[in-house]
């Protein structure tokens, strides 16, 4: 990892593992995934999923070949298990990195009966939109591995 993984909270969350908020969705060489956190208050958005490279790059123009083939692959499939185990009628992929500069690719599902008007980038500001706390992210997380244990 690049020296500037030390403070990187990404980072950090990959060597805690399980141990992160959430737990650990799916995890290999390249590529880990988890629930977003709270960060910003006592629950987050349910279903929030994070797909990251394991190494420390700031941009997707930073990822080798390997890396991209991973994150591009893992996040097709996370999308397809938030449509399958969630319901999702949509998953909005972005990456904006603004405030943490290890790229991370945030997948947002969209469930049956979202007003029209939080369709799309103004999803999360809706205020009766799906949330969790950390127990009900492990629950969600527990499950969405289970799910995709099934397929």
């Amino acid at each position: 990892m690049a020296s500037d993984s030390v403070d990187c909270f990404i980072c950090e969350k990959h060597r805690l593992g399980d141990q992160a908020e959430g737990g650990v969705l799916f995890e290999d060489s390249l590529v880990y995934v988890g629930h977003v956190h709270t960060i910003a208050g006592p629950t987050a958005y349910r279903g929030q999923i994070m797909v990251e490279p394991k190494r420390h790059v700031p941009g997707l123009g930073q990822l080798n070949d390997a890396e991209a083939e991973a994150v591009g692959r893992t996040t097709s499939r996370m999308a397809r298990l938030l449509q399958g185990a969630e319901g999702a009628e949509r998953v909005y992929m972005w990456v904006i990195a603004n405030e943490v500069p290890h790229l991370h690719v945030q997948l947002v599902p969209r469930y049956p009966n979202t007003p029209r008007e939080y369709w799309g980038p103004t999803l999360l500001r809706w205020p009766e939109a799906p949330r969790v706390d950390p127990e009900g992210m492990r629950t969600l997380i527990s499950t969405l591995r289970d799910h995709r244990a099934a397929s």
